[in-house]
């Protein structure tokens, strides 16, 4: 079937048109339908009841690997006036398409004719499509596959900033569990998701200098860690009245330390 472009161009075909007919016989008259190309690629066929997809040849529609056009609705149907049409296309900046003149004598032969004008449009914009730039795909950076993904990873990220400091006050508790037992194993694992955590957090936190406290081998760490805390959760309640003094104690723990 080869299609006539009252409307668009053949070679730039817009991915929509009414796509219109002239019937043959006494009293013929007009009868159209819409063509869409989809941007999104399906079978049109598993959607069918059993008595369209028998009457209908769709083999080209029905192939998932083929560009997706479908006729709304899938038959031809009588239109008043040809002009009404063309208003609309031009309106609606569709293509118009002339199917010629066609001899119709029952519904099969509407929807037999649809899908073929479906296919004919179809072909005319997959020949257009083919000239375009070729698109290179790439995966997006610093995606991470799938089985790679660490759950604590992902949870540390999208916690709020309140359970964060939570999660990390549970952990600073097992540090310094480990670190009374001498449990090196334990101690590394806490560590680790320690560090999990203080990452996804500002810096105004001060997060690191927090974890690496908590891992102290005397009770002085233990302390340090503790004002770090509290000094984190002061600055979540924008409580900034209270943070000198905290910052006060802070400073002069880490003098007791020789300054670290």
């Amino acid at each position: 079937m080869q299609l006539s472009f009252d409307l668009g161009d053949p070679r730039q075909p817009r991915g929509h048109a009414i796509v219109y007919a002239r019937t043959g016989g006494v009293g013929g008259g007009i009868v159209a339908t819409y063509v869409v190309v989809l941007p999104i690629q399906f079978s049109i066929g598993k959607y069918l009841p059993p008595i369209l997809s028998g009457q209908v040849p769709l083999e080209g529609l029905a192939d998932p690997a083929a560009m997706s056009v479908v006729p709304i609705p899938p038959m031809l149907e009588d239109i008043p006036a040809l002009s009404a049409l063309r208003q609309l296309a031009e309106r609606r900046g569709d293509d118009l398409c002339d199917l010629g003149t066609i001899f119709l004598s029952d519904d099969g032969q509407r929807m037999a004719y649809a899908a073929e004008a479906c296919q004919a449009y179809g072909q005319v914009y997959g020949e257009f499509r083919q000239r375009w730039p070729a698109v290179e795909v790439e995966e997006e950076r610093g995606a991470t596959p799938l089985d790679d993904l660490n759950v604590e990873d992902v949870m540390a990220e999208v916690l709020p900033e309140r359970d964060r400091l939570g999660e990390l006050a549970r952990l600073i508790g097992q540090a310094r569990y480990a670190v009374d037992g001498n449990d090196a194993r334990l101690l590394g694992d806490v560590t680790a998701s320690m560090g999990r955590i203080t990452k996804t957090l500002p810096e105004k936190y001060r997060a690191d200098q927090l974890v690496r406290a908590a891992v102290r081998p005397d009770a002085a760490g233990a302390r340090l860690a503790e004002l770090y805390l509290q000094r984190a959760y002061k600055l979540l309640e924008e409580d900034y009245a209270a943070i000198p003094p905290i910052e006060r104690e802070i400073q002069a723990a880490r003098e007791s330390l020789g300054g670290e």
